[in-house]
């Protein structure tokens, strides 16, 4: 392998990680967002929303952190993290389904959950 080769291969891992980060800030705003608009005091499919929407934002707030900071997690440790946001991000969007015009919110939770997929891939 080259030194090209291998800071290409760099440059690749720290684009793929911004690209997660990123997806998972834009679910978290997505999500909070979408709780935000659900009447406490509403149904218990409502209260399903709004507590996966919470769960959602918070997990996938982690994840950027983790993500955007310098920090001290081996490959296990952000593997588990991603897989936990992953998962947590398809929860979230099944239930957004059942709701009109959170058709938005539904699609970031995807997004975010494609994107997890993808870097997990680069975690070798």
């Amino acid at each position: 392998m080259t030194t090209s080769t291998s800071q290409q291969e760099l440059f690749r891992f720290l684009e793929d990680r911004f690209a997660c980060a990123q997806a998972c800030t834009e679910c978290a705003r997505a999500c909070a967002l979408r709780a935000s608009l659900v009447d406490p005091d509403g149904t218990e499919e409502q209260e399903l929303l709004r507590r996966k929407g919470i769960m959602c934002a918070e997990v996938c707030d982690a994840t950027c952190r983790v993500l955007s900071e310098d920090n001290h997690l081996d490959e296990a440790g952000i593997r588990v993290q991603l897989e936990w946001c992953r998962s947590v991000c398809l929860e979230c969007a099944q239930v957004l389904d059942r709701h009109a015009g959170a058709e938005d919110a539904a699609k970031a939770c995807r997004e975010c959950a494609q994107a997890c997929t993808d870097f997990m891939a680069t975690l070798v």
